[in-house]
């Protein structure tokens, strides 16, 4: 079954921990949660605006995977820049969001029912997601009328500061993932959060693994211990994995299971270094 991740890409400069110098590498959380699906086995489309001309750095995602989206001007590419500090810490320095911010749902293909699986990134504000999920949901509705799996994800910003808006997201879409710090954000602790009847979420606890919730069931999956280098995009590529999981027709605890292995072996490369080898494979 197919995928369809709707997101942004980056140029990312980060500033890891034992590193003498900052490093530049593709990033944005339609890159990592799309390679991560495709190298889980999946077929997956990202819906990402594309730079025109297309830089040498993010040549190989556009090798990698079928990119669809508006084309945009190199300028007007999104590029930040983060600074890691050990332990789940890290900080965003800088951003230039450009052209981010502008990706709306008309610019999505008409007809979206080939898809099994439809995910929505973090973007400017979580409205903007609810704004693509409605789009998503009346395109996707094929000959059965059953329309796709509409996934979504947060971060601690809109978690923090738009709560009342992410959390009409998580009960509008059938799986939401999360981190523990997202989690406590929206529901006060990891202990307190809960699915929804026939809803699904994932939490993401950083080197300690993760959480599946699926109605009243709650299974804890531990993660391997690794030498991590980059911790950028784990929770996406976690995502990413587990929905290929889920379209390959595996239950949502196996699902995550592979997410939990495929962001420990991210972890230990540079960017999305590790899941572009993957996917060349």
């Amino acid at each position: 079954m197919s995928i369809l991740v709707i997101g942004g890409v980056t140029i990312d400069q980060l500033h890891l921990v034992g590193q003498p110098a900052p490093i530049t590498t593709p990033g944005g959380a339609g890159t990592y949660t799309a390679l991560a699906g495709a190298c889980a086995g999946a077929s997956v489309t990202l819906f990402a605006q594309r730079p025109n001309p297309l830089p040498e750095i993010l040549q190989p995602i556009a090798q990698s995977l079928h990119w669809i989206g508006p084309e945009i001007p190199l300028a007007d590419l999104p590029r930040l820049e983060i600074a890691h500090y050990g332990g789940g810490k890290a900080a965003l320095l800088t951003a230039h969001w450009g052209a981010q911010a502008r990706l709306t749902p008309d610019a999505l293909p008409a007809d979206l029912s080939e898809y099994r699986f439809i995910h929505l990134t973090v973007m400017a504000t979580p409205q903007r997601q609810l704004d693509f999920l409605h789009t998503c949901r009346e395109r996707s509705n094929g000959r059965s009328g059953s329309g796709a799996l509409i996934s979504a994800g947060t971060n601690g910003k809109t978690a923090y500061g738009e709560t009342e808006t992410v959390r009409a997201l998580i009960r509008q879409t059938d799986l939401f993932f999360m981190n523990e710090n997202e989690a406590n954000a929206l529901f006060g602790s990891v202990d307190n959060a809960h699915a929804e009847p026939g809803k699904r979420l994932f939490i993401t606890l950083a080197e300690r693994g993760s959480l599946v919730l699926d109605g009243q069931t709650r299974t804890y999956l531990p993660a391997p211990t690794v030498n991590e280098l980059d911790p950028t995009g784990a929770g996406d590529t976690f995502c990413g994995a587990t929905l290929a999981g889920l379209a390959r027709g595996l239950d949502p605890v196996y699902a995550a299971r592979e997410g939990v292995q495929l962001a420990s072996e991210m972890i230990q490369g540079m960017g999305p270094e590790v899941l572009l080898g993957a996917c060349g494979r």
